[in-house]
């Protein structure tokens, strides 16, 4: 009885049919960036300070500038050192029962008691409408902004789960279609709800329906492509995730009503819908639910459209079907699968807090929004072909470890570098964002190379799971320390990488090392290093033996 790598052999193992199913799902990448990070312009927090009405009105009345009336409304607070007009505060004057003539230059309001904002805010509109302008969601209520963010994260979460387990149960085909249901509906949804809550809720379920389409065609991909193209396949599919992020600016741009770009951004996932007519269901999960005649059916078709003929049309066979269950403990009952196991946890988790940290970072440094956005989105290219570049030569851990390093020295660094330098301090924040952009892309494979066979799928479920809740937690390190200091985000960011490096380096290298098929295997490694070299002799030793045999017999 064959296997499917045995037929995938024959009808190619990235033919003319995967790269066209290559090329369609990586189409996906792209508007995930938007759903992503498209945050740094839908929540946009332009200049603000407190509004007067009294004030607004002899303002249009004397012919003010904003500076005029500001000066009667705000006060000036100390900000690391620096006086700034506060943007939370006012002076407690009611300038209904207060003369108020056209001339205040002389007006003397140094000695005027303060109070919190009571008549909402006015903003400096840079021509783009957030929804934090909408609905006033500054100051106190600036946590909202966070929730945005991370409402979305734990939409992730629960995708994680309940999509796994779907992709499983009923398939990677139908679980894709169901994924771009949701996003359709919940992202048109989004655009038009009337208030926050909604927003919130919307947001979530939006999470939740892109983060399962994206892992139903992430796994189908992989499992439509033989062996030897896994893991390029899935370097490149991520990477299309960084074209997404050069065109959001672009988008962002031109499109300055945030409830019209996530229409935009929503777009594609309609597009997406039509699918269902032009990808095939993974002949591995049709093989594993005993259909063998469908996925036989599937592979002929792969071997067709590739101009190739299967020599083999027997009976397909679960390669894998004989595999023990698996339990959560399994992560964690021994020494080295723990250790793994928290490690490469603290590595999603670093990942997502800095990854999404710098992005957001964008919005809140008070350059050009757009032009910042688009050269730090350059820089992530260069991430994959790094990647594909060393680690077939250098090894995974050296190139894993090397690029936490580099992305938490950058940021310590640039913490301290003065604004006045600003090129200096572009450049080496951009280095970062590659440090930390390789980072990401690889703890995805290295996750599933130190897991045994029967466990792997789980194991890269619940490490990955800790992606989202740094994916939570991001928005709030930001922006709620950022209100501090500006540059105190860029000290954790850099410290957590740079441990999360450091723990890199006490995982073993998997290159050239065959894929753990039980705990043993990862408990005592040089057992199974061993049994490798052992059965490489054997094979030497027998090509040997037939050789000389070969020999006798022909004298």
């Amino acid at each position: 009885m064959a296997t499917f790598d045995d037929l995938l052999e024959e009808a190619g193992s990235f033919g003319r049919c995967q790269r066209r199913i290559f090329a369609l799902l990586c189409l996906l990448s792209i508007p995930y960036s938007g759903v992503y990070v498209g945050t740094v312009f839908q929540s946009f927090t332009p200049d603000h300070w407190c509004r007067d009405s009294a004030v607004v009105e002899r303002r249009q009345a004397c012919g003010w500038s904003l500076a005029d009336s500001r000066r009667l409304t705000v006060p000036l607070v100390n900000v690391s050192g620096v006086l700034q007009q506060s943007s939370c505060e006012q002076y407690e004057v009611d300038w209904n029962t207060t003369t108020l003539s056209c001339d205040t230059q002389e007006l003397n309001l140094s000695e005027v008691p303060l109070t919190t904002c009571k008549d909402g805010w006015e903003y400096q509109y840079e021509g783009r409408k957030s929804f934090v302008t909408e609905f006033n969601l500054v100051c106190s209520d600036g946590w909202f902004v966070d929730m945005y963010q991370s409402t979305l994260n734990l939409g992730f979460l629960v995708s994680s789960f309940a999509f796994g387990f779907f992709a499983d149960r009923f398939g990677r085909k139908i679980s894709f279609l169901v994924s771009n249901i949701l996003n359709a509906i919940s992202g048109i949804a989004l655009a038009v709800a009337p208030n926050y809550i909604s927003i919130l809720v919307l947001r979530c379920i939006f999470g939740f329906g892109v983060k399962g389409g994206w892992m139903s065609s992430y796994v189908l991909l992989t499992e439509i492509v033989g062996v030897e193209y896994r893991q390029t396949v899935g370097i490149l599919y991520q990477m299309f995730f960084s074209v997404g992020v050069l065109i959001l600016p672009l988008l962002a741009y031109f499109i300055t009503d945030w409830r019209w770009l996530q229409v935009v951004i929503t777009a594609p996932f309609i597009f997406f819908l039509s699918y269902y007519w032009f990808i095939p269901e993974s002949p591995r999960w049709l093989i594993s639910q005993n259909k063998s005649a469908k996925a036989l059916k599937i592979t002929e078709a792969m071997a067709k459209e590739n101009k190739r003929k299967l020599k083999n049309s027997g009976t397909l066979t679960d390669e894998e079907g004989g595999s023990s269950s698996a339990s959560l403990l399994d992560l964690f009952r021994t020494p080295n699968m723990r250790k793994h196991t928290f490690i490469l946890m603290f590595n999603w988790f670093t990942s997502a807090v800095v990854y999404q940290g710098l992005i957001m970072r964008v919005g809140i440094t008070g350059g050009n929004i757009y032009i910042d956005f688009l050269i730090a989105g350059l820089v992530e290219f260069p991430a994959a072909f790094l990647i594909l570049l060393t680690i077939e030569r250098i090894g995974r851990r050296i190139p894993f470890a090397s690029a936490n390093i580099v992305a938490g020295v950058s940021c310590l660094i640039t913490a301290f570098i003065p604004d006045s330098m600003f090129w200096f301090k572009t450049v080496l924040a951009c280095i970062g964002r590659l440090g930390i952009t390789m980072t990401f892309e690889m703890v995805v494979f290295v996750n599933t190379e130190l897991y045994p066979t029967y466990v792997r799928n789980l194991g890269v479920s619940v490490c990955s799971t800790l992606c989202d809740i740094g994916g939570m937690v991001a928005p709030f390190l930001l922006y709620r320390l950022a209100a501090i200091w500006l540059e105190l985000p860029l000290i954790i960011f850099g410290v957590v990488a740079l441990v999360a490096g450091g723990l890199v380096l006490l995982l073993p290298e998997t290159r050239g090392v065959p894929l753990p098929e039980t705990i043993d295997d990862i408990e005592f490694p040089d057992r199974k290093t061993e049994d490798v070299v052992e059965n490489q002799q054997m094979k030497t030793l027998l090509k040997s033996d037939l050789t000389n045999n070969k020999e006798t017999t022909t004298v």
